[in-house]
């Protein structure tokens, strides 16, 4: 789902990792290790760690495209495990601070145009059961996923729904 709205800056009190990145393609390799590592400590198994890696990979180098054009400029990512509707999720936030595009631009391309490139959007959206794009009010983006993950076992220290 992509949707404009308000969303909290982060719903959960105490994110698992935080991580600012230089907007830089050479530095995804670090994104991508710290979500496996995660969705690994999590139990999640090897095929769905894989795709929410390739999800994150996604957005971000659409951060470095979109936002950036290519240049320099940062990228913020949060993730914690907590509830939604008393099932166990993972919650992963990117932020930028570079250029908005408007939200509605924000749409995967039809499948049956087949040519390279463009399907970040249809990945992200296959892998999360919500993804939510919305304009900080400072400027730039932030990207909300929503991923349910069963099985996940969510400790007292990880804070429920704070929309339950």
């Amino acid at each position: 789902m992509i949707a404009a709205k308000a969303m909290p800056e982060f719903p959960y009190h105490d994110p698992d990792f935080v991580l600012d990145l230089d907007a830089r393609p050479d530095l995804l390799c670090v994104a991508r290790s710290m979500i496996d590592a995660w969705c690994l400590r999590a139990e999640i198994d090897r095929t769905r760690a894989d795709r929410i890696c390739l999800a994150v990979d996604e957005a971000a180098t659409n951060i470095m495209r979109h936002a950036y054009d290519n240049g320099p400029g940062r990228i913020r990512m949060r993730c914690a495990r907590g509830t939604h509707d008393r099932q166990p999720v993972l919650l992963i936030q990117l932020e930028d601070d570079g250029q908005q595009v408007p939200l509605d631009t924000i749409r995967p391309r039809d499948l049956d145009d087949v040519r390279p490139g463009g399907l970040g959007v249809h990945l992200i959206q296959d892998v999360a059961d919500e993804a939510v794009w919305s304009h900080r009010p400072t400027g730039g983006t932030l990207l909300t996923l929503r991923i349910s993950v069963r099985g996940l076992t969510v400790t007292a220290d990880h804070r429920g729904d704070p929309h339950a």
